[in-house]
């Protein structure tokens, strides 16, 4: 009742803009999206159709068996996962959580459920995608760092941001490369630094948005390389294939 009464009272003195739609955002527990385009987004809820190993949406009903886009074939992680579609609320969360380390308790109650009713996080260590001393710079953070560390509240396991770096600084807008040019970015970008903490763990990788795979790719390369046993990945946002 009180955070209704908030609600109504911020909305009127700090009126707050809907970053899809430019209508009102009325409760603060939903970011930077209002209502109605929460709604309008996919937030996976086991009933549609994932790739086995990538987790790409592949359509609104679930298959009787394991199905794969074969797109991802060639990563090296084990398997991804992600709360939804990159699109509407939670693009534009992924957007606005790369200027200030902040995300909705929509999201934080979407992550604590996903981490409770997927059994992925029983054990192993969890390890944000690093950004280049570059790009964290100029961010003053790391948003795949922010993800990690709820994530580790919310399972109870340790968070390791500091043995693997990126030792390259690779491009901010990709947007418009294919796969293979994709690649190619990020092949060398990572090294492991202690490595003594990697082997023999099983590593759950953290990022904000799960685009071709690459990044998840080269990172879970490093990991192993390195002897990490199995390198499963959770971003906020999967992309949709074209």
């Amino acid at each position: 009742m009180l955070g209704n009464v908030q609600d109504s009272i911020l909305s009127l003195i700090f009126p707050q803009k809907c970053q899809v739609c430019s209508g009102q955002v009325d409760q603060r527990s939903n970011g930077v999206a209002c209502f109605e385009c929460w709604g309008r987004t996919r937030i996976f809820d086991r009933s549609e159709m994932l790739c086995g190993k990538c987790g790409a949406f592949l359509g609104d009903k679930a298959a009787v068996y394991s199905v794969y886009c074969h797109q991802c074939d060639d990563h090296s992680y084990d398997k991804a996962a992600a709360l939804g579609v990159y699109e509407k609320g939670l693009a534009a969360t992924v957007i606005d959580l790369k200027k200030r380390p902040y995300f909705p308790a929509r999201i934080q109650d979407a992550i604590h459920k996903f981490v409770r009713s997927s059994g992925r996080f029983n054990d192993g260590m969890i390890v944000p995608v690093p950004l280049s001393k570059q790009r964290k710079q100029e961010r003053g953070f790391n948003q795949a760092e922010v993800i990690a560390n709820f994530v580790g509240l919310a399972s109870d396991l340790p968070v390791d941001s500091a043995s693997i770096a990126r030792t390259i600084h690779t491009p901010t807008h990709r947007a418009g490369m294919d796969k293979k040019a994709r690649e190619l970015t990020v092949r060398k970008a990572f090294e492991v630094v202690r490595p003594r903490l990697v082997a023999g763990k099983r590593i759950i990788l953290v990022d904000d948005v799960f685009t071709s795979g690459s990044t998840a790719s080269a990172c879970a390369r490093a990991l192993k390389k390195d002897g990490a046993s199995c390198v499963d990945v959770f971003t906020l946002a999967r992309a949709v294939l074209r």
